[in-house]
């Protein structure tokens, strides 16, 4: 009876320990930032491309509505509520004591590209880093000083409510070990300047993967379905299928594509709808060359039949 209860207190001790070494947070050292003057300019263009204040600006009434009362106002307090249960967006503004004012570009660089927080503290994938860490860093220099320039908010947000074992911060390094690695996305030689340019924007700040593609068990997407839909984790409609699949996009030209992140219209004279909405209007203040060129990307993506119909 002893040498079994010495044998499962070993196996105990060997597996808290494997635990803690797979999800030991993994960092992006100061060496690897580049000597970059930064752009404000491109900053505003990286955070509209992004749509942070689409997350992080205050919401006008309910913590989970579209409406915000100021986008350059980042105090947090939207609200995603999921099945694994409620995540609370944070405080992104420059305020020093409850936003990210304390931060410094190289802690910003390592919660975007690697998921983690100043102090090793692993971030939530609710945080969309899977395609953040696509982006360069001279890119990511940029949004920062950028979002320095914004109004400090004081704001404390609740912490994350949820379930069992996903309440268990240090888990998500489990995640992190499958779906970050901390590359920046990588140009197809064989693909036009414009191909290339739009699947920066797509796979990188846009991050159009994170809504439009299925996940497993886990949260992770499911790459051989990437793009071709997905349910809705707050449960309101269906992101759908932008591949150009038949039950996708495959009778929309590139103008077509271009046209609708431009004004939200459709080829057949429909409009967008619900969560899309502050996403199209952001892509409306990019430049016409970069809408084209997102049309031309998800124009080269291969035709997947939908993942929610299953057609």
């Amino acid at each position: 009876m002893r040498k079994l209860l010495l044998g499962a207190v070993a196996l105990i001790l060997a597996g808290g320990l494997a635990f803690y070494l797979l999800t030991m947070p993994v960092t992006i050292s100061a060496a690897a930032l580049p000597d970059h003057t930064p752009d404000l300019e491109n900053g505003k263009m990286m955070f509209t491309a992004g749509g942070c204040a689409e997350c992080h600006a205050a919401p006008v009434k309910d913590c989970d509505g579209l409406d915000v009362e100021d986008e350059t106002r980042l105090a947090g307090g939207r609200c995603l509520k999921t099945d694994v249960g409620t995540f609370h967006v944070p405080n992104i503004s420059p305020d020093k004591e409850s936003g990210i004012g304390g931060w410094s570009t190289l802690d910003f660089v390592n919660a975007m590209k690697r998921g983690v927080g100043p102090g090793g503290v692993h971030l939530y994938p609710s945080f969309p880093y899977t395609s953040y860490q696509r982006m360069r860093f001279e890119d990511l220099i940029d949004l920062k000083a950028y979002l320095d320039t914004l109004p400090p908010v004081q704001s404390t947000v609740p912490a994350h409510d949820l379930k069992f074992p996903y309440n268990i911060r240090r888990g998500v390094g489990l995640f992190q070990r499958l779906y970050v690695d901390g590359k920046t996305f990588t140009p197809d030689p064989e693909a036009s300047d414009a191909v290339n340019r739009g699947g920066y924007l797509v796979m990188g700040p846009g991050h159009c993967t994170e809504c439009h593609s299925p996940r497993n068990a886990l949260g992770g997407i499911v790459a051989s379905q990437a793009f071709a839909g997905a349910r809705s984790p707050e449960g309101k409609g269906d992101a759908p299928n932008i591949t150009p699949s038949d039950d996708g996009m495959a009778d929309w030209s590139q103008e077509d594509i271009a046209y609708f992140l431009e004004t939200g219209s459709t080829p057949d004279f429909d409009v967008v709808g619900e969560s899309m909405v502050p996403v199209q209007e952001n892509m409306a203040r990019l430049p016409a060359p970069d809408r084209e060129a997102i049309a031309a990307y998800l124009l080269t993506l291969p035709p997947r039949p939908d993942a929610v119909t299953g057609r």
